[in-house]
């Protein structure tokens, strides 16, 4: 089994695109794939029905991905007060069992956060006492141009420190040629300051790109059997 959790330093809307193209790149080397957001903020009706739009873009990136939530939340605000605002307590006991309901039925299991490690999800509850309940591997999706060196280097060692295991970084918005020094050298900053890996360096992406397109990208540019911890047969030939 597969399983790895995916956040970000920060407020981080590009994170989407990594845990989709992650998803959808298993699921085309053959692995049976799933998504879970345990929590989900800034839920909208469409058509009478509830939807998330991180959901809604995986299934339009691979529709055979299986998708799963516990919490879809309406207002797009932190967890904990988005949960208020409806009357419902975010129960970690609640997402311990949907997790643990749906461990065996993929191959591969992506757990996607909500916006970092510090978001407040319940009374002392933390996006950080998550993942060491479910005790899943981390992922860190950084956002080259949004995200400042300072909050990237104080998360990693923070949960390192926390007894998280860290699998590695991959930085997103990050430009063919970037000008700026900050980001040039956030790869190498990260490296030398922190003991974790970047798996890989992508682009910017918009939600109408073409699925098979970012399934490219994801091959070209990050090193997917470090993320997963695995080697695979079809990437060997």
């Amino acid at each position: 089994m597969l399983e790895l959790f995916v956040t970000s330093a920060d407020q981080n809307p590009d994170k989407i695109f990594i845990t989709a193209g992650l998803t959808a790149t298993m699921q085309s080397l053959g692995y049976s794939t799933g998504v879970y957001k345990p929590v989900e903020v800034g839920a909208v009706k469409i058509n009478g029905f509830v939807q998330s739009h991180d959901i809604a873009f995986i299934k339009f990136i691979d529709p055979y991905i299986k998708t799963y939530y516990s919490y879809l939340l309406k207002q797009k605000s932190a967890p904990l007060l988005a949960a208020a605002a409806e009357n419902i307590i975010i129960d970690k006991n609640t997402i311990l069992q949907d997790f643990q309901r749906i461990q065996d039925v993929n191959e591969c299991l992506v757990v996607d956060g909500v916006s970092g490690l510090a978001t407040p999800l319940g009374k002392e509850f933390l996006e950080e006492d998550m993942i060491k309940i479910l005790d899943l591997p981390l992922l860190m999706a950084i956002s080259a141009k949004t995200s400042t060196i300072n909050n990237i280097i104080l998360s990693i060692n923070h949960a390192v420190e926390k007894g998280i295991q860290f699998r590695g970084v991959i930085l997103g918005n990050y430009p063919e040629k970037p000008d700026d020094m900050n980001i040039k050298l956030m790869p190498r900053l990260i490296e030398e300051y922190t003991n974790v890996k970047i798996l890989g360096v992508l682009p910017s992406f918009d939600r109408n790109l073409n699925p098979n397109d970012l399934i490219t990208e994801i091959l070209n540019g990050v090193d997917i059997e470090a993320v997963f911890d695995i080697q695979i047969a079809k990437l060997q030939l």
